[in-house]
């Protein structure tokens, strides 16, 4: 990746603005045409969004977006019809014991209708503001209970397949445990045994760092520093690691760039909210120097993975083993092609990766680190390229960041008339994505408090 060491966060501001105004017009659009009873739009299919039945894991997201682009613009309609979706549609979210994304689809909605109220940028409503804490009290607590136990006497919280299977992309859903405990919640247990939601936190941010990520260390011969693994599994009977696994990328010994994307942007994240937590609550968890080693040295080695196996210009193709890579010669060399004929790019794991990378970068600086710098403008760099009219949709496209990519191993993408992969599509994860990675530079170059799921913090 070629990175502009030049670029301010001011210097994108343009772009970001006129971001805005397309994502409005596509908002605007689904809503026009969305169904409740179509079940939760996913990605979209010739320009329309559709629905897959999965799971709903991308509800959050739709309706997230309306709360962000009040946030970024002002425009009081979209935040009012944000509150009025969650209400309506959130609340099987809440209470959802089947899932790994409670982060995805809770923190996106009542928990950014919680901070807009504490940020003073609407009306605060006791009854609204106590109904959004119970909701994320809950949500937490839920996403908590998913626990397997690992043969260490630790453990990680399971994923939608089973109690056998630790998902990188559940590292972004601690986000749920984080805003439990910080609003005083644990979950109860047999025989009213109270359970850490900070403990549980920790623990999975542990496990993930030891098992789904690599560190150039001889685990095995595709042992590379910074690789990702999507799926991790175990032997439930006695908490043993087996192997490695995936479920959308190509292989288990390669990297899907998704996964990669959420491992910087959900250790990023979880080191900001640990800033807040109280040293004597982290002692027993092992300290805050520890904690804070494990998921750093995971957060940077999947950041710097990112930036050695990326097109010139910060989008990544959408897992690097994928074959048809092999017929694009030095494709690292040049900026992504999506219109290629042998693998798509992922335009939505730049949109999450950029943000972890700013993240990421900012903390290290913060701690008089100043080789976060290059982290940062990195995250700049990849999101002027998601800003350009080559990522943005036009005319009746729904989405508003195109070239993202589900399921390729399924086959779930639409692959336009006259090209061979996936391309020109929009998914509910990368516009939510993009939003929130723009909303976060946006509040930095005009100096405003920054963007965090747990904020605002003092």
């Amino acid at each position: 990746m070629n990175v502009d060491s030049d670029l301010a966060p001011q210097s994108v501001l343009p772009a970001i603005r006129r971001m805005w105004a397309r994502s409005a017009e596509v908002l605007t659009a689904l809503e026009n045409s969305w169904k409740p009873g179509d079940g939760s739009p996913v990605f979209t299919v010739d320009g329309q969004y559709t629905s897959r039945g999965w799971t709903e894991w991308t509800q959050g997201f739709q309706f997230g977006s309306l709360l962000l682009q009040f946030d970024a613009t002002g425009e009081r309609s979209f935040f009012d019809l944000g509150l009025k979706r969650t209400i309506d549609f959130m609340a099987p979210h809440v209470s959802h014991i089947g899932v790994h994304d409670h982060g995805f689809n809770n923190v996106s909605t009542y928990g950014n209708i919680r901070r807009l109220m504490l940020e003073g940028r609407v009306d605060r409503d006791a009854h609204l503001l106590d109904f959004c804490e119970l909701a994320l009290k809950t949500s937490g607590a839920v996403q908590a209970a998913r626990w397997s136990r690992t043969v260490d006497g630790h453990g990680y919280l399971y994923s939608f397949n089973g109690p056998h299977s630790l998902f990188c992309d559940t590292i972004r859903s601690l986000r749920a445990l984080a805003m439990g405990h910080k609003l005083g919640h644990r979950l109860m247990g047999e025989n009213d045994e109270p359970i850490s939601l900070l403990r549980r936190l920790v623990l999975h941010g542990r496990a993930t760092a030891i098992y789904s990520v690599f560190y150039g260390d001889g685990r095995d011969i595709y042992d590379v520093r910074g690789r990702v693994a999507h799926e991790s599994l175990f032997n439930t009977n006695d908490g043993h690691y087996r192997c490695p696994s995936t479920q959308q990328g190509y292989s288990p010994f390669s990297t899907w760039t998704r996964g990669l994307a959420w491992i910087m942007l959900g250790y990023a994240e979880q080191l900001e909210f640990l800033e807040t937590v109280n040293d004597v609550e982290l002692e027993p968890l092992g300290g805050r120097s520890e904690i804070e080693d494990f998921f750093f040295r995971a957060g940077q080695a999947a950041c710097d993975f990112y930036l050695e196996n990326t097109a010139l210009d910060g989008i990544p193709y959408w897992d690097t083993g994928a074959p048809g890579l092999a017929q694009l010669g030095d494709w690292r060399s040049r900026p992504a092609e999506p219109f290629n004929q042998h693998e798509p790019v992922d335009s939505s794991a730049a949109a999450i990766g950029c943000q972890g990378l700013i993240r990421l970068g900012n903390w290290m600086e913060a701690r008089g680190d100043l080789s976060g710098r290059r982290y940062v403008q990195a995250g700049l760099t990849t999101l002027k390229t998601l800003l350009s009219e080559s990522y943005l949709s036009s005319g009746a496209h729904q989405g508003l960041l195109v070239h993202s990519v589900y399921h390729r191993p399924r086959g779930w993408d639409y692959i336009p008339p006259g090209q061979s992969v996936p391309c020109g599509e929009s998914s509910q994860w990368g516009d939510y994505h993009l939003r929130e990675a723009a909303l976060t530079v946006q509040r930095i170059a005009e100096g405003k408090a920054e963007y965090r799921f747990d904020g605002p913090v003092a």
